[in-house]
């Protein structure tokens, strides 16, 4: 039978096509694919074995090595792991570091099986190298909006109101801000620019694209090059959204959420006296001072209201000023400022 190798790396990027990713864990934990599950081939200490024995004697000798160390119940365990996600994803594909050697060996070892898995011609390389085209070809060539606002107004809400848009925060897995950070860790910056690249090829027809208004970096992850630079010549739509509003959202999103979801308290508020140690210089040492004060009342408190004085602390002592001194070098930019309605109802002309 002769091999089944797919080459259209756009549409198993787009189209979230389940992987099977053979690579060694090391590998795949430095980047991969958000629909790729890792079901190695060889252990990373397996590979590194292989690796050795392939400097030192040549490509027949490491071969051999590996179907050494990959025999009886081991081969057979993987086979099986291999054969439940392709019961469980029947359009699943294979792909190891070049779509060679790895990938070809796990392909007939599953025909032997009674199982036809096609491969990925050329790999994790190739879907990489499409990535990193996608990223650039649509930061250069798509119409691209960007929704701005004060702290709480409610632009991610808004922003995942329309299909035409990308959620940077999401893919980052952080909300962009000295509190943002997830309680799940972000992604590598490769499985990010992977991520990215996806989205881009999912809303590559539409006439223009929405992304909310993100400094270079989000959390410890940084926009690519050419997507930053595109951002920065986009107009711009500002939400306008008052301060008590504002509170409201952030204390249901950031408090509230959390602790629903099983986050201990205690958690919880160590997690946020250290995010106002961090912003202690921008502060100042009398307002940080308060400012850990009111989250210890909140905390010790037992209504979640007592929440909301801190927040607006932070609001108007770090925050607002900091986005109004932004927003003041893009007020060339700035196509449109209003309230929620004014906005989307803008947002859903540009974009349609």
């Amino acid at each position: 039978m002769a091999e089944r190798i797919v080459a259209d790396h756009r549409r198993v990027l787009r189209d979230h096509v389940p992987l099977i990713d053979l690579r060694a864990p090391t590998e795949f934990a430095q980047g991969a694919f958000p629909a790729a599950v890792n079901l190695p081939l060889l252990t990373d200490a397996e590979r590194a074995a292989v690796g050795t024995r392939y400097k030192a004697c040549g490509q027949q000798a490491a071969i051999e090595l590996g179907h050494s160390l990959v025999t009886g119940a081991t081969r057979a365990a993987r086979i099986d792991a291999w054969r439940a996600f392709v019961a469980a994803n029947p359009s699943a594909l294979l792909y190891c570091w070049r779509g060679g050697l790895r990938s070809q060996i796990a392909q007939d070892w599953l025909r032997e099986a009674g199982v036809d898995v096609p491969r990925i011609r050329g790999g994790y390389k190739a879907l990489r190298r499409v990535c990193i085209g996608v990223v650039d070809e649509f930061s250069a060539s798509t119409r691209l909006l960007v929704l701005g606002g004060r702290t709480g107004s409610g632009k991610t809400e808004l922003l995942n109101a329309f299909d035409a848009s990308i959620d940077l925060e999401r893919l980052a897995n952080h909300r962009g801000s000295a509190f943002g950070a997830a309680f799940s860790p972000q992604p590598p910056p490769i499985a990010f620019e992977n991520g990215l690249a996806i989205a881009m090829l999912r809303v590559a027809s539409s006439g223009t694209v929405l992304f909310e208004d993100e400094s270079r970096t989000i959390g410890r992850l940084a926009l690519p090059d050419a997507l930053h630079a595109a951002l920065q010549a986009a107009p711009v739509a500002v939400l306008d959204v008052g301060r008590r509003e504002r509170a409201a959202r952030i204390l249901r999103d950031y408090v509230e959420a959390p602790l629903g979801n099983g986050i201990a308290p205690e958690q919880l508020h160590a997690r946020f006296i250290a995010a106002s140690d961090r912003i202690r210089r921008r502060l100042g040492g009398l307002r940080h001072a308060r400012v850990k004060q009111s989250i210890d009342a909140a905390f010790a408190s037992a209504s979640p209201d007592a929440h909301l004085t801190w927040i607006e602390q932070l609001l108007e002592w770090y925050y607002d000023p900091m986005y109004d001194h932004q927003l003041a070098s893009k007020k060339s930019r700035v196509v449109v400022q209003g309230e929620w309605t004014v906005v989307r109802e803008y947002l859903a002309n540009a974009i349609a």
